[in-house]
């Protein structure tokens, strides 16, 4: 059995991605382990996810007067600190600078609710139902793709996922759609990355 890989995730909110990390991780579908888990806003309830599963849950903010590329680079030196195999951006709202990432090269993994070159940026679920309500789209999706810069979700992609939008949809259904194919895709990527002959 190989050794567990180590991951630390980002998040920002709800955390519901790490939770469908944390639970393949205990069912034994992902041969990982959650070593930290960070957020940006300590009202995010990932980080009582963590908790939960005996996790360290490390609230670490930005000061209003902190520089974006100093707070980045206090980032990577505490993420630095868990011996990160990969960091994974599940949830988190900030865009990383190099300063972070030139500290885990090809080891981060974004997952962005569009398919690749749509919907770049926050609220890409509500952006493609807007779309689709004016006829302009009849489908998005979801992708998982490393971060190399500081491009915003347009990283070599993992894996993608199209999911139809259906004429009855309301924003929540396509919401809760897309949230279950996230956490599907997002352990199928992981497991592909964590196991022998991955990526």
């Amino acid at each position: 059995m190989m050794t567990p890989a180590r991951l630390v995730v980002l998040i920002s909110g709800n955390g519901s991605n790490l939770q469908a990390i944390l639970d393949a991780c205990q069912q034994g579908q992902l041969n990982a382990q959650v070593v930290a888990v960070f957020s940006n806003k300590p009202e995010a309830y990932g980080l009582e996810r963590a908790r939960r599963a005996n996790i360290p849950a490390i609230i670490f903010p930005k000061a209003k007067e902190q520089e974006r590329r100093a707070y980045d680079a206090a980032l990577a030196a505490a993420v630095s600190q868990h011996q990160p195999d990969w960091v994974i951006l599940a949830g988190w709202m900030r865009l990383l600078s190099n300063e972070f990432l030139c500290s885990f090269p090809n080891r981060v993994i974004n997952l962005h609710p569009a398919l690749p070159g749509c919907f770049p940026g926050t609220h890409a679920i509500e952006r493609a139902f807007a779309a689709f309500q004016q006829g302009q789209i009849q489908h998005t999706g979801i992708m998982v793709h490393l971060v190399p810069d500081e491009g915003v979700d347009n990283g070599p992609v993992l894996a993608q996922v199209t999911i139809p939008i259906d004429p009855q949809d309301s924003l929540a259904s396509l919401e809760e759609r897309v949230h279950a194919e996230e956490h599907r895709l997002l352990v199928q990527v992981l497991q592909t990355l964590t196991t022998p002959n991955g990526l």
